[in-house]
């Protein structure tokens, strides 16, 4: 099916953050799969561990205990200080288990229509349930009817969720991106999640963050809700946590941690032998080897680069970061620079139509992140130029 406007390049191989197409073309990953390859390509304790698991089991199914989800489930609770873990396959999936559980919590409450409340610029997958989610109309266009039980504010704004709780006794709970992706890499205030989570404890509210693009130390903390030193009710992962092996998690604490009955809610391959065993490598390898404390080293280097490079060009709007969620904002469209970068040997992203996405691998090396710095700001420079030529 036409599903993807695909770029005309296959790639046959990778290693750390380099990729090279059939043709033998050597290309620098600034992209990670969106978000999902934060150890590379062909990573050694990846491979290794999938090789393992595979000679042995790769599937069982979830009517009997899998002693590997079990220890990712107990890993992940460790880090997080959340209680339990349901395994799905994928990021929207996740979500949806998130979706249900607010349900089954309104429920329990009484409330006859469970509503979450979400957010504009949004992205929470392309299910049902989660495109309703999703703040972008674009994407909604031609799937009506879209799921009842959900009403929309803008993002980064307390008041407008305050009046919402105000007016709307069906409300159950909160579901946010502590900073969106696909929505334009846009960093709420410091104190965001703070308040929301001071409104929930008011209202009694599930507090939803969706940290599947966030998660597993892309923006410097294992999970990006601890800079603000707050805990979600719900938490949902996937993306960073198989580095390209299938994998969705949905976390849960206190009360909800305890709705989900036998029945209520399950997966064929969810939580599989394969999928766990990768996960469990990715976090011991971001352990053991420090990525954390070198996803921050890598943004203050992209941060300082981009900022004298770009600083006082004319058209750039605004540079943002935290941790390794780059975006680069333009004043005019930019969606051509993702060929004009491949063309250059680089793979990067435009979102929101005007904003340079760059997600880069937490294994790049210093000279590789220059690489980028100057092959990005160079191909800004020359577009924003062309630009005014032509206008």
């Amino acid at each position: 099916m036409k599903n993807y406007a695909r770029l005309d390049v296959t790639f046959s191989h990778g290693k750390g953050a380099l990729l090279w197409d059939s043709a033998g073309k050597e290309y620098l990953d600034a992209l990670g799969g969106i978000a999902v390859c934060a150890l590379g390509h062909a990573h050694p304790a990846i491979q290794a561990a999938i090789s393992e698991q595979a000679s042995k089991l790769l599937h069982t199914s979830n009517i009997y205990e899998i002693d590997v989800q079990r220890q990712l489930a107990d890993k992940l609770c460790e880090l997080s200080g959340m209680d339990n873990v349901f395994f799905a396959n994928s990021g929207a999936e996740a979500n949806e288990a998130a979706i249900k559980l607010a349900r089954l919590y309104g429920h329990s409450k009484g409330i006859d229509t469970p509503t979450l409340i979400v957010t504009e610029g949004s992205f929470h997958g392309r299910t049902l349930a989660t495109l309703t989610a999703t703040g972008n109309r674009k994407i909604q266009a031609g799937f009506e009817p879209l799921v009842s039980g959900f009403v929309r504010a803008p993002y980064n704004d307390i008041e407008a969720i305050e009046n919402i709780g105000k007016n709307n006794k069906e409300i159950v709970g909160v579901m946010v991106e502590p900073i969106t992706g696909e929505g334009g890499i846009s960093i709420p205030a410091d104190d965001y999640l703070t308040k929301l989570r001071a409104l929930c404890d008011q209202h009694g509210w599930l507090l939803i963050v969706d940290e599947i693009q966030t998660g597993m130390g892309r923006t410097g903390k294992w999970f990006a809700h601890q800079h603000q030193a707050i805990k979600p009710d719900v938490m949902t992962l996937a993306k960073a946590l198989g580095n390209g092996v299938p994998i969705g998690a949905c976390l849960a604490k206190g009360e909800a941690a305890r709705l989900f009955q036998p029945g209520h809610h399950g997966s064929t391959y969810g939580g599989n032998p394969l999928a766990c065993r990768a996960s469990l490598s990715v976090i011991e390898t971001i352990e053991k080897d420090h990525l954390i404390d070198r996803v921050n080293q890598l943004s203050d280097l992209f941060v300082n680069g981009f900022k004298q490079k770009l600083g006082e060009v004319e058209g750039i709007v605004e540079i943002r970061a935290k941790g390794l969620m780059l975006g680069i904002e333009l004043d005019i469209p930019c969606v051509d620079l993702v060929k004009l970068a491949l063309a250059d040997g680089l793979l990067i992203n435009v979102t929101a139509g005007n904003v340079i996405r760059l997600l880069p691998p937490y294994v790049m090396t210093d000279e590789q992140a220059h690489q980028v710095i100057d092959k990005v700001s160079k191909l800004i420079i020359t577009y924003l130029e062309n630009a005014k030529v032509s206008a």
